[in-house]
């Protein structure tokens, strides 16, 4: 096992940011939903990702958060800080900020909004590689920042920096140009690299083709059965794991659209409310589900096995 296996491990969850009633950064429950995580399964932990609502944040409200939850569960798990955004100066900025707070690695995703190259992305990832010394996964979700890091840029990035150790892959695998990015990534990357699912609906296909587990939304409410999902495949118990997938995928098509009415965080920030974890609202511009949908995901988590209410006080 690499050094980065056993830092990040299989299982990580991009953590929702809790807020209080006036909106601002709920300390105690990001304390009590960072410890649930970590009972629950959660190897490593993603604060200040694009689920916790970091273009929201404040450079204040990050180093918070980032401290908060290291101090509560830095010892059980590995603590990764989201610090990538559309500008590769505040992106440098931001994760030498972590860095110097104890983060354990970082997580950045590709620049949104203004759609770089292939030879921008590279030189994006690379001022930020290179101003650190933590480990780094890269994220690509083009459905959300509009831009795709292609395999060969992935494999540019993975050669040349030692402290790039992994990729977040959100391209999705419902056709077949997704899965043949999935499997030109993995296909690809040398023997330090790996590669983690960006959709939880996506973790059996990248275990069963040589990924090597997934960041996942999900967890929050059901890691201990992702867990399960995740070691029936590996020791080869494929229909089980099949089984249990497929069980869960209800569950994991409320939280994105266009299965859900409002884009992530906005599905599992209600259900963890309605769980009894207080998390909170959303920051704008992101707003609530609809009742009707509220009502809807009510019902459906009537049908799971959940642990955040008991741990909620």
């Amino acid at each position: 096992m690499s050094e980065h296996e056993e830092q990040f491990g299989r299982l990580i969850t991009a953590m929702v940011t809790p807020f209080d009633q006036e909106g601002n950064l709920d300390t105690r429950q990001t304390i009590n939903l960072a410890r649930h995580l970590v009972d629950t399964g959660s190897e490593g932990i993603v604060v200040a990702g694009t689920t916790g609502e970091s273009p929201t944040l404040t450079e204040h409200e990050r180093r918070e958060l980032l401290n908060t939850v290291l101090e509560a569960v830095g010892d059980h798990a590995r603590i990764i800080a989201g610090t990538s955004t559309y500008s590769t100066g505040e992106s440098v900025r931001l994760s030498r900020m972590a860095q110097a707070e104890g983060a354990h690695g970082l997580l950045l995703v590709t620049p949104y909004y203004n759609k770089p190259s292939q030879e921008g992305l590279y030189r994006h990832f690379a001022a930020i590689a290179d101003s650190v010394t933590l480990p780094v996964i890269l994220y690509n979700v083009p459905s959300r920042t509009n831009v795709n890091m292609l395999p060969e840029t992935v494999r540019r990035l993975d050669e040349s920096f030692g402290n790039i150790v992994g990729l977040k892959e959100a391209i999705g695998t419902s056709d077949e140009k997704g899965q043949r990015q999935v499997n030109l990534v993995i296909g690809g990357k040398s023997p330090g690299f790996e590669v983690w699912s960006g959709n939880d609906q996506d973790t059996l296909f990248f275990l069963r083709n040589g990924g090597y587990g997934v960041v996942s939304v999900a967890s929050h409410l059901v890691g201990r059965s992702i867990r399960t999902m995740m070691d029936l495949q590996l020791s080869g118990q494929e229909e089980d794991a099949q089984r249990e997938h497929h069980r869960l995928m209800p569950l994991f098509d409320t939280l994105f659209p266009p299965t859900a009415p409002e884009p992530s965080p906005a599905s599992i920030k209600a259900m963890l409310n309605i769980a009894g974890m207080e998390v909170g609202g959303l920051r704008l511009p992101l707003v609530e589900v609809p009742e009707t949908y509220r009502c809807y995901l009510q019902d459906l988590m009537s049908g799971y096995e959940l642990a955040p209410a008991r741990i909620s006080a």
